[in-house]
């Protein structure tokens, strides 16, 4: 059974950094995979921010291209998304996805991932 569980979310000032991580249980970090980062706000749709393959290749949206890296490591079954200069428009739950179909490439609609976590949350105050 594969489980994801987000942690790394708070409540940081603009401008602060924060590290989400993913720990995977169940899921095996073999070619081919994705995963990715998805956010929620409040009354809006949850949209893709981040996602990457199982070749390392990320891909970014253009709401935080530049201040945000995604990566994982296959030593410790995790993926991760360091984000920095954080705007009051990145408070969102955070959620990360996965995907074992074999995917040769990642993307940010919600039906390319069949697992997901509960998400953690990330507030920003200006």
């Amino acid at each position: 059974q594969v489980q994801l569980v987000e942690s790394g979310g708070g409540s940081v000032q603009a401008g602060g950094s924060l590290r989400l991580s993913c720990a995977a249980s169940g899921f095996t970090f073999e070619k081919y995979f994705t995963m990715a980062w998805f956010r929620q706000a409040p009354g809006q749709q949850r949209e893709g921010v981040a996602c990457i393959n199982s070749d390392a290749v990320p891909k970014y949206s253009d709401s935080v291209q530049g201040r945000v890296t995604i990566s994982y490591d296959r030593a410790t079954n995790s993926l991760y998304l360091q984000m920095r200069s954080l705007e009051p428009e990145d408070t969102a739950m955070y959620y990360c996805a996965a995907d074992n179909r074999r995917r040769l490439f990642c993307g940010h609609y919600l039906d390319e991932y069949n697992y997901w976590g509960q998400g953690t949350q990330v507030t920003v105050s200006s």
